[in-house]
């Protein structure tokens, strides 16, 4: 019973971790308007990488974790990355100088880049395979939980002053303590081929699961890029009725989720297919100008992330074994925001040559196109992929 209790805390102090890391953007993005207006005579892009500085760290803080966690333990590597978060993302909230901002920002995706590989890594490093679907859907709804709590809490704060929204990052306080009371003290990659260096080179063996992960991530944010603009045009919803509905995506995507470990096992054959497919349908909705085609449209598109993001992790995970926070871990964290942050610099111009620059569909029409390109890639490299065990 013991054992029992313990194994619950270590899970619940790893899933305060996927609860904080999507919120590095997603807590900023509903007062992104207010802050512009504060910051009104710097350049947009400057405002608009307030959002995506961290991303760009996150990418080059998970290049570097491999040596890392090879020489500082979990715990320490946790409370630095969680403390870091703490500071460099309430912090912001005594800025008024927006270079200094962006260098805490930038500071914050460094401390996410320590985060994410952990938060997802130690479930394989502490618990079987056979538990580790289940985990890994637990781990993604926990990562779709914060997305809402920073959305509504982040534009709920900013109506007090633009710099408010900023202390939505002090709920990392929550896992610091969590981290230091029950995160067990390891040593990661020190099984991995008895201690010797893990060669960069062998990371090929994960190239379906990281192709996999940067494809869903630029598949994915093209929604959220463009819904705002497609559906006010499309069918006159206002700003509140958009709002509710892109919140409504990511409340579909934390209870599927949820129950990702009961969707492993009963559909384990063929569920690789449904982020894809989910995708394609979720894009091809918005060709019919509708309320209930919108809605239906960001629905699927909450389904394949919810799918998508836990099945990547669990087949990921499964192949790495325990040594999966020092190898595999970082590199779905880092195709996870290269994915983020390259979606419109791809989607775009495809968008504007493919479709021209007066078709408001055409992003989501490249949706499509990508979701086709996602499901051939899965076609073509999961025929053979082995499957966790099932789970007693």
């Amino acid at each position: 019973m013991e054992q029992k209790n313990v194994s619950k805390r270590v899970t619940a102090t790893i899933l305060s971790m996927s609860l904080l890391t999507v919120m590095a953007g997603a807590a900023i993005a509903p007062a992104l308007g207010i802050i512009k207006a504060h910051f009104a005579s710097a350049p947009d892009l400057l405002v608009q990488l307030i959002v995506s500085m961290p991303a760009l760290l996150i990418i080059i803080t998970n290049i570097f974790f491999l040596q890392l966690v090879r020489r500082v333990r979990t715990r320490t590597i946790a409370t630095i990355g969680l403390l870091l978060y703490v500071a460099a993302g309430a912090g912001c909230f005594f800025v008024d100088e927006i270079h200094v901002l962006l260098l805490m920002r930038a500071l914050l995706g460094v401390s996410v880049g320590l985060i994410m590989p952990l938060s997802t890594g130690l479930l394989a490093y502490y618990f079987p395979p056979e538990r580790q679907a289940r985990l890994m859907g637990l781990s993604a709804a926990m990562n779709q939980m914060g997305g809402v709590i920073a959305t509504l809490l982040a534009g709920l704060l900013a109506t007090i002053q633009w710099n408010y929204a900023f202390l939505v990052y002090l709920i990392g306080l929550i896992a610091v303590v969590m981290v230091w009371l029950w995160l067990p003290d390891a040593q990661l990659g020190s099984s991995n081929q008895h201690g010797t260096p893990f060669k960069p080179s062998q990371l090929l063996k994960f190239h379906p699961s990281v192709t996999g992960m940067l494809l869903l991530m630029i598949l994915f944010f093209i929604f959220p890029t463009n819904f705002a603009i497609i559906a006010s045009r499309q069918t006159g919803l206002s700003a509140e009725a958009i709002t509710m509905i892109m919140v409504g995506l990511d409340v579909v995507a934390f209870f599927v989720g949820l129950a990702f470990g009961t969707l492993m096992r009963r559909f384990r054959m063929s569920i690789k297919y449904f982020a894809p497919l989910f995708f394609l349908s979720g894009y091809a909705a918005y060709l019919v100008p509708a309320i209930p085609t919108a809605i239906l449209g960001s629905a699927f598109i909450g389904i394949a992330t919810g799918v998508g993001v836990p099945y990547l992790n669990t087949i990921a995970s499964i192949k790495g074994g325990r040594d999966s926070a020092t190898t595999v871990m970082p590199l779905l964290s880092a195709a996870l925001y290269l994915g983020q942050f390259v979606s419109p610099l791809i989607v775009m111009p495809l968008s504007r040559a493919l479709f021209g620059v007066e078709d408001i569909l055409g992003p989501y029409k490249v949706g499509a196109v990508f979701s086709i390109v996602f499901l051939l890639q899965v076609w073509a490299t999961r025929n053979f992929q082995s499957l966790p065990p099932k789970e007693p």
